[in-house]
């Protein structure tokens, strides 16, 4: 018999809300509002490296960078941050959370600072070596998802653990909406100073050398939340229920809970190693897929379709709000009135629609639930993008119509799918390898979002108005699937982890399941 009331997990579960529950969230969220800086700040100074370092006087147009090196600038970052999630998720589950955790953040903080600087001047070095360090960033990146997911799962009580969960997920939007902040202030300063004429009537002056200094600020800037929070993460305790349930250690696991959080725990040695022992089936045993395969595959696709659309459309941001008119086009502006045009338009439709999104799933999730949410998410946003395909024509000539509805999209992209495929997998696997399987479900989602940056980005690059069309019919019909798909995992609301996990339920009981 498998024991189902250790008072450990009965403590965690049912413990009221602390301030600590409050400290983890800030601690474990920053690494995200980091996460989101780092991917999102990129595409507001791409164009400048265009004109920067791939002007054709030729061409007679603003330099820009080519359609693949275009690609490998915005999209080397998700390359790492799949292999990252593999990597440090597999790590989480074999060394620890906190033992990792603490890792991606310094791999984060170098190679953020690296990212503005070049060993060289020309062209190839320069791309080379953003690339290079961008890669070990998004591989720092990658590891924040499982480890930050999980740790705050285990922490949390059942009762708020989606939306404390969704909390930490939420500083992506902060950090997103950061992005263009940030970059908006900066290059606004740097015109106050560093005014030019436009393009159309200077070609060279219009490109501001000063302009190779604001982007490797943008860049190194998302060093500094990373440096203010890794005091914070190293301070931490490992989660009780890998200390328990993983390395056994009942005392411990008391210990640590007892002392970040207001409850007694009782040591109960014996039951535990009995609960470890019936609880030992790994990640490719017939036990995991019969129990788990369908929400695996649930969790692995749902995030790999709603990331096609989400990075896509925050990615080619840049490319849509010239062709629709919200922005001037590029031979109209200098190299850093561009930048600013560009990043204000960003964080207007980040702040308004991005942001709010994150936190209604916060304060709503305990109540509708993440399935719900879910299909919502996904419905809205497959009619939102459907409207824009089909009304495309008229609404390029209402780029404010256009404007609400692209960010109507990022509202239920976040007051959705992607907020609930991060909460999902924290949930609904058991707890030697709850971190690998939110890694093996982010890693997809990263798939999908090298597939929107790299396929939905060709379409856009150029401003065309048929491919843009054809682009937004296409991330209508793969949030559709997203819809679908759904349907594969579970409803995880106001239970235990290890209830929804089936890791308290005896041997006999599973037999009798199946």
């Amino acid at each position: 018999m498998v024991p189902s009331n250790l008072a450990i997990l009965t403590a965690l579960d049912n413990a009221r809300t602390q301030w600590y529950h409050f400290t983890a969230i800030v601690i474990a969220g920053m690494g995200f509002f980091t996460d989101a800086y780092d991917l999102f700040c990129i595409s507001t100074v791409s164009k400048l490296l265009g004109r920067l370092y791939y002007y054709d006087p030729s061409t007679q147009k603003p330099g820009e960078l080519p359609i693949d090196v275009s690609n490998m600038v915005v999209g080397v970052a998700l390359v790492g941050t799949l292999c990252g999630q593999l990597f440090f998720g597999w790590l989480g589950d074999k060394l620890g959370r906190k033992t990792v955790y603490g890792v991606t953040l310094i791999l984060m903080m170098v190679c953020a600072i690296f990212s503005g600087v070049s060993f060289g001047s020309t062209s190839k070095s320069v791309v080379g070596t953003l690339c290079f360090f961008r890669f070990w960033l998004g591989f720092g990146i990658g590891g924040d998802y499982p480890l930050s997911a999980t740790i705050m799962s285990e922490y949390a009580n059942k009762k708020t653990r989606g939306a404390f969960i969704a909390a930490v997920f939420a500083m992506q939007g902060v950090g997103i909406v950061f992005a263009g902040l940030v970059s908006t202030l900066l290059s606004f300063i740097f015109l106050r100073y560093y005014d030019a004429k436009p393009f159309s009537e200077e070609p060279v002056v219009s490109t501001q050398p000063q302009g190779d200094y604001l982007w490797r600020i943008v860049l190194m800037l998302g060093a500094l939340p990373a440096m203010l929070t890794y005091y914070w993460r190293m301070k931490m305790p490992e989660t009780g229920r890998y200390t328990a349930i993983i390395l056994g250690n009942a005392k411990q696991a008391a210990l640590d809970m007892g002392g970040v959080l207001s409850i007694e725990i009782e040591e109960e040695p014996e039951k535990l190693a009995q609960f470890k022992a019936s609880n030992s089936y790994s990640l490719f045993s017939s036990e995991f897929f019969q129990r788990h395969g369908l929400h695996l595959i649930g969790t692995m696709s749902t995030w790999f379709l709603l990331d096609i659309a989400f990075y896509s459309q925050n990615l080619t941001q840049k490319d849509v709000f010239p062709a629709i008119g919200l922005i001037k086009e590029p031979d109209q502006l200098n190299a850093l009135d561009e930048v600013f045009q560009t990043s204000r338009a960003m964080f207007v439709v980040a702040l308004f629609g991005t942001f709010p999104g994150y936190w209604f799933t916060v304060f709503f999730i305990e109540k509708l639930g993440r399935f719900t949410i879910q299909l919502l998410g996904f419905f809205m946003m497959s009619a939102f993008l459907l409207i824009m395909s089909i009304k495309y024509d008229y609404l390029r000539d209402h780029p404010k119509m256009f404007a609400a509805l692209y960010g109507l999209t990022f509202f239920f992209a976040n007051f959705g799918p992607n907020s609930t495929t991060f909460i999902l997998p924290a949930e609904l696997f058991p707890t030697r390898i709850r971190s690998t399987c939110h890694a093996l479900s982010a890693a997809a989602g990263k798939l999908g979002a090298m597939v929107g940056t790299f396929a939905i980005q060709f379409y856009t690059v150029n401003e065309e108005v048929k491919k843009i069309k054809l682009a937004l019919m296409v991330l209508a019909f793969t949030n559709m699937l997203g819809f679908c798909f759904t349907f594969l995992v579970t409803e995880t609301k106001g239970r235990s982890l290890e209830e929804i996990s089936g890791e308290d339920t005896n041997e006999n009981e599973r037999t009798d399941s199946r």
